[in-house]
């Protein structure tokens, strides 16, 4: 398999203020092999991976990994837009384009997203006719979504730093809550307590640097109240790998920094919990029945799903999985991705999929087969959770999750046997209305921003703004 590193190249020997005649000399090959490096024109040889290594200290690894998957994915989304219609560059152009311009393209991506969020923005300021509203700023959310999508959902540092956690010892995982408490002890010198609701009303887990003490709501089942135990260990013994990841990050956001901070914890702590290798093996090998891979591994089916999207490890790659969470009001809460499947970022997701159905047949795995307006379809299924109660008149604290996967995946996945998948009836979806297409849909809750034919005045179709 042929490699090629030009664009990476390039950067490092600027990062190093050379000429491409004093690169060449370091690496001892000749001005015109680095110069047609840095075209594309030749791939790079084992020998001088392993120079740039010696040379420069960067390992070869780095260099060679073909980290474009996740950009062609979210550049071919944003290439849906109804904006380029007529006018779309097909796989081969955009390929190219990745290989000889990927800082281009991330400069592309950066600004499809800021017209979209401007756009929403004077859209919503325009809605609540507030004239004089101040356009606010990315969220928190949606920048720590853009870093996670852009290291593919997968922080191998983060992987290898929760496999030596427990140092060797087998912990099952009935064993695992008091093992927890002994090594927060031990180790850390923090204890555990578990407290009433009344003494914590609106906090499940609080972590008191001063005293010492991690305090557990009696809210929180055995599953989460492990979880967030190890997610505190994340944080103080892990707090160097923390700042180090998101030091590289880019985040400049206090908000975001720190929402970054709580998620990479997030991550760590079901890295520890539910180990790679293992979770992965069974997870093919039940075809990812996330009950029973919450069983196995003492885990909730929320946090077994959240880390079947993080199974990116080169060489061993799980099922590329996009993750959706959602209220009963259809506000997207949490969303992760690892597919070309394109998650709204403003708005509610599309009321056409199943998962808004849930909240009828609580506990319910709902299959789906999806279209997107460029044809593309997934495989969606979808399932209530509950969430910790804190008092009786706050009982049904439930949300709903998704999980989805290209059709050429859906062989791997347990919950599409019942399912036609040669000839499924595929819902057809948008992204949300403000963004979708498909002018007469009958879902449609307002008028997309991307349709410019008026609406018929003479005719009334399935809704108001129907052409």
């Amino acid at each position: 398999m042929k490699t090629f590193i030009g664009p990476r190249l390039r950067r490092l020997r600027i990062e190093h203020g050379q000429t491409q005649v004093q690169m060449a000399k370091r690496l001892g090959i000749s001005t015109s092999y680095v110069n047609l490096l840095e075209k594309n024109e030749r791939s790079v040889s084992v020998p001088v991976l392993l120079k740039l290594f010696e040379a420069y200290g960067v390992d070869w690894r780095d260099i060679a990994e073909d980290d474009d998957t996740a950009q062609l994915a979210d550049i071919r989304a944003v290439l849906q837009d109804p904006l380029f219609e007529g006018a779309r560059p097909d796989l081969p152009q955009l390929r190219a384009a990745l290989a000889h311009s990927p800082d281009l393209a991330a400069c592309f991506l950066k600004l499809h997203r800021a017209f979209m969020a401007t756009n929403d923005q004077l859209m919503s300021v325009a809605s609540s006719g507030e004239t004089g509203q101040r356009v606010l700023p990315q969220t928190s959310e949606a920048v720590v979504h853009n870093f996670f999508r852009s290291n593919r959902n997968h922080f191998e540092a983060l992987e290898q730093a929760a496999e030596g956690f427990w140092f060797g010892e087998n912990v099952a995982p009935d064993d695992i809550y008091p093992a927890l408490k002994l090594r927060l002890r031990h180790r850390l010198d923090l204890r555990v307590r578990l407290v009433p609701v009344a003494e914590m009303p609106t906090s499940l887990r609080e972590y008191d640097e001063e005293r010492r003490e991690v305090r557990l709501s009696e809210a929180l089942d055995h599953p989460n109240r492990v979880f967030q135990l190890v997610h505190v260990a994340a944080l103080v013994e892990q707090k160097d790998l923390l700042d180090d990841i998101l030091g590289r990050s880019g985040l400049t956001d206090a908000k975001g920094r720190a929402r970054c901070r709580v998620e990479l914890a997030n991550y760590f702590a079901a890295a520890v919990l539910m180990p790679y290798d293992r979770f992965l093996a069974e997870a093919l090998q039940s075809k990812y029945d996330f009950d029973h891979l919450a069983t196995r591994f003492g885990v909730s089916f929320e946090q077994a799903c959240h880390r079947a999207t993080t199974l990116q490890r080169s060489g061993a790659r799980g099922v590329p999985f996009f993750f959706l969470r959602i209220d009963k009001a259809g506000n997207v809460t949490k969303r992760f991705n690892s597919t070309d499947f394109h998650l709204a970022e403003y708005g509610g997701a599309c009321p056409r999929l199943e998962v808004h159905t849930c909240f009828r047949t609580p506990g319910l795995i709902l299959p789906q087969v999806a279209e997107m307006p460029d044809r593309s379809q997934f495989f969606v299924f979808a399932r209530t959770v509950d969430r910790p109660s804190f008092a009786r008149h706050r009982q049904d604290v439930r949300l709903a999750v998704a999980m989805g996967c290209a059709m050429e995946h859906v062989g791997s996945i347990g919950y599409a046997e019942d399912l036609n998948v040669r000839q499924p009836h595929a819902a057809e979806i948008g992204i949300n209305c403000r963004v979708c297409p498909r002018a007469n849909c009958d879902q449609r809750a307002h008028q997309a921003v991307v349709l410019s034919e008026p609406v018929d005045e003479n005719r009334r179709g399935a809704t108001r703004y129907a052409v």
